[in-house]
């Protein structure tokens, strides 16, 4: 069953995947946009960027997005840039697969990002949504809704996994800002850490 995620809800990546729970995916997906023109509707490409920041306390040690699709260590990979929307349902535009035991062990943090590079406006992208899957049986464990706000802004800390007592956890964020790329989200990140 999957999680609809709320901004600041909490849930334990142990208890709601299967035992053992070891590899997730954070997938973006979203739809072009509709201008109406004198004859047809016209679809417009949007450029949305997921990206990942990794942490050791409150210090960034690395980040995956589309210009470093790979972390230093491995753990994390990002599918590539999607520069123009029009996903479907369960298809994702932009996915970026985490293997949680690869991490090393002063990574306790990851941050999830979601920015619009051509600074439009998330007002009116259609089906914008987040998803975190178990990749061992690429089920659906929690979903964030990106379309039911809208909203003038153009980036948004979306969530973050952190290492408690051993055992991983996922809190949604939803902290809406303004930025072409995670660096220009960073002070809205420092809170959460």
């Amino acid at each position: 069953m999957t999680v609809s995620l709320k901004k600041g809800e909490r849930i334990s990546l142990e208890k709601a995947g299967a035992p053992g729970l070891s590899r997730v995916a954070l997938g973006l997906s979203w739809g072009m946009r509709e201008k109406l023109g004198f004859f047809r509707t016209k679809k417009i490409e949007v450029d949305l960027d997921a990206s990942c920041i990794l942490f050791h306390d409150q210090e960034p040690v690395d980040v995956v997005w589309f210009r470093q699709l790979d972390s230093n260590c491995g753990a994390i990979h990002h599918s590539g840039d999607d520069r123009s929307g029009g996903g479907a349902g369960n298809i994702d535009n932009e996915v970026i697969q985490v293997d949680l035991g690869r991490l090393p062990p002063e990574v306790n943090t990851l941050i999830f990002t979601v920015n619009s590079f051509t600074s439009d406006t998330f007002t009116g992208i259609p089906n914008a949504s987040c998803r975190l899957l178990d990749l061992q049986n690429n089920r659906a464990l929690a979903r964030f809704d990106l379309s039911l706000d809208g909203g003038s802004h153009t980036g948004m800390v979306m969530a973050k996994l952190y290492r408690d007592r051993g055992a991983w956890h996922m809190q949604a964020i939803g902290e809406k800002g303004f930025g072409r790329t995670f660096q220009d989200m960073m002070p809205l990140i420092s809170p959460h850490l």
